[in-house]
């Protein structure tokens, strides 16, 4: 609990907790160098390292495919599907072509959609398989265009993927599936392999070791989605706010991960006190509570003046996931201006945009919300540029490309177009 902190004590508060490690960047550094030059056999045996598996095949079998699709009950079937639906609802409304626009008389610029041809899904395994990141990443990348969609996700002790996983990926557009976790996935995506294709850009969130593989691959020129590291949401409640509400979405985050974070931000004391309350009553109930607990040790209650401060101290946060319980909650979040996904009104539990309303889960965290967007149907596009220049618009616009030119001493840019308007007189 955080009572009134001073303006300049924000800073601090604002900063992840993050897990003692050291020696990640030098461990990172190795498999990736491990994976570019020894491909295949690297994965092998990193596998078997880092998950405990022995594989005879990175890549997923249609075997494999059809046991894990009739494995899977049919009422969780339909309620993936409903939220497929949505998903692709959401984002297939991000497809929009832009009509050229005439900058000039005779001048006409426009922009074209191309999406991007080979991406690689990193999808995590470990205590909690999330299939839902399957829907996220793989329905917007098949909504864009993309012909190659490579998944990769970790094996489980017997050499295969969870079942739920890989139903999903036959449902969403995923083109090819492998068994590889960790930064040593990450690798085999950005450099390619005998088995797993080099893809151009890499999404999904990690542990820290693929967060940090993934800001390694880009100095070799890979793009990647976003750093997204541990997951963590931030709730502003006011008095209109339900105790046990609020206390279930901050659990819903904090059972991600130890180095997870949740902060509730509020101007009333009570609230804060039976937010409290609430939260360890609910803790006990969890399976994950172990791991929910952990979380909790680095998370705040943070007690400030107004509902004002609370928006400003959440755009100084910039959280991955904003919660806004209070009254007035829609004019509140007008004020957002830093934040990963706004979820408004006490009803809009963050768990329904992990999973079910449509929008994107896979988002900006560590207050990276303040630079970068979440994962869209843009972000599997390029955006190509293309103009068409007549006579006329020559004429129009020459003269000032030419003193353009000419004043960053740029000779032969100046000559391309007074060639070109000393050819129209000739004419």
């Amino acid at each position: 609990m955080i009572i009134y902190p001073k303006t300049e004590e924000w800073d601090s508060l604002c900063k992840r907790p993050a897990l003692d490690r050291s020696d990640l960047e030098d461990t990172v550094k190795a498999i990736l160098q491990n994976v570019r030059r020894n491909r295949d056999f690297a994965l092998y045996e990193l596998e078997e390292k880092y998950d405990g598996a022995v594989l005879k095949s990175l890549k997923v079998s249609q075997a494999e495919m059809d046991r894990s699709v009739a494995s899977v009950p049919a009422n969780l079937k339909k309620a993936i599907n409903v939220a497929k639906t949505n998903i692709e609802k959401f984002h297939r409304s991000q497809l929009i072509t832009e009509p050229p626009v005439e900058t000039t008389t005779g001048v006409r610029c426009w922009r074209k959609n191309v999406p991007i041809e080979k991406v690689g899904l990193y999808v995590p395994g470990g205590t909690a398989p999330l299939f839902s990141t399957v829907l996220m990443l793989a329905i917007p990348a098949k909504i864009a265009g993309c012909k190659e969609i490579i998944l990769c996700s970790p094996p489980g002790k017997k050499g295969s993927v969870d079942p739920l996983i890989l139903y999903t990926a036959s449902i969403s557009g995923v083109t090819d599936i492998f068994k590889a976790g960790g930064a040593q996935a990450i690798g085999a995506m950005a450099y390619g392999t005998e088995s797993i294709p080099k893809t151009y850009k890499i999404f999904g969130p990690g542990n820290q070791f693929v967060t940090k593989a993934k800001e390694m691959v880009q100095l070799d020129g890979v793009s990647i989605d976003m750093p997204a590291g541990p997951s963590e949401v931030l709730i502003i409640a006011d008095s209109s706010a339900d105790p046990s509400f609020v206390a279930s979405d901050l659990l819903a985050q904090a059972e991600h991960g130890p180095d997870s974070q949740v902060v509730l931000v509020t101007d009333n004391s009570e609230i804060m006190k039976k937010v409290q309350i609430e939260t360890e009553s609910q803790l006990t109930l969890l399976p994950r509570k172990d791991i929910a607990a952990k979380a909790l040790e680095n998370s705040l209650l943070i007690l400030l003046n107004s509902l004002r401060e609370c928006m400003e101290f959440s755009n100084r946060y910039a959280p991955e996931h904003l919660i806004i319980s209070t009254s007035g909650s829609l004019e509140l979040a007008d004020k957002v201006t830093n934040a990963g996904s706004v979820f408004i009104g006490k009803y809009s539990c963050e768990s329904a945009g992990d999973y079910a309303s449509g929008t994107n889960h896979t988002l900006p965290t560590s207050g990276f919300a303040r630079n970068f967007s979440g994962v869209s149907t843009d972000s599997f596009i390029r955006k190509i540029t293309f103009q068409e220049i007549s006579s006329e618009g020559l004429n129009n616009l020459g003269n000032v490309i030419e003193q353009m030119a000419e004043a960053e001493f740029l000779s032969a840019h100046k000559n391309a177009v007074t060639i070109r308007l000393n050819s129209l007189k000739d004419a």
